[in-house]
C-alpha cells in the first residue's frame, strides 16, 4: 500500500438546479467566497490557477489546477493537479428531482513532504480533515447558491 495515495468521493445533494450547480463549481475563483477551506485562487490563465486549500489541522496545501474536462451537458468538470498533491480531480453534477446530486472524485499522492514523513501514523487524521472540508464545501455552496437565488 502506497501510504501517500488517496482517493476520495464525496456526494453533495443539493436543492438547486443542476444547471446553476454546475456554473457556481466551474468558478473556481468565487470557491473562497463560500468554501472557506479554500484560501486562495490565482489565476494565471483561462484554463489554469494555483489554489491554497487549509483545513483543520495546521498546514496549508498549494496545487496548480490545469482544466482537463469541461462538459456542460454531462455536468463534468474535471482538472489535472500539481504540486503539494499530484494527481486529478473531477465533479460530476446531474439532476436529482429539481434539485442535484453532486459527486466528487479525486485521486492524488501527496506529495508535502512533512505529509509524507507522517503517511501512516496521520493518515486517518488526513482523511477525516478531507471529509470535514468536504461537509464545509456542501453547506457552503448550498448557502451560497440559496443567498444567489433569493438575490435575482
Amino acid at each position: 500500500m502506497d501510504w501517500n495515495h488517496y482517493r476520495f468521493r464525496s456526494l453533495w445533494a443539493l436543492p438547486e438546479p443542476a444547471p446553476a450547480v454546475y456554473r457556481a463549481l466551474e468558478r473556481i475563483e468565487d470557491y473562497p467566497r463560500w468554501w472557506p477551506q479554500v484560501r486562495q485562487v490565482t489565476r494565471l490563465d483561462d484554463t489554469s490557477g494555483i489554489v491554497r486549500f487549509r483545513s483543520l489541522l495546521p498546514y496549508d496545501l498549494t496545487a496548480t489546477l490545469r482544466a482537463g474536462r469541461r462538459d456542460a451537458g454531462t455536468g463534468v468538470l474535471e482538472v489535472a493537479m500539481t504540486g503539494d498533491m499530484e494527481g486529478w480531480a473531477r465533479w460530476t453534477v446531474t439532476p436529482r428531482g429539481t434539485g442535484a446530486l453532486v459527486r466528487y472524485d479525486q485521486e492524488v499522492d501527496v506529495r508535502k513532504p512533512l505529509l509524507r514523513r507522517l503517511a501512516v501514523p496521520g493518515r486517518p487524521l488526513f482523511r477525516a480533515n478531507h471529509r470535514l472540508m468536504m461537509r464545509a464545501g456542501r453547506r457552503g455552496l448550498a448557502a451560497h447558491l440559496e443567498s444567489g437565488r433569493r438575490a435575482v
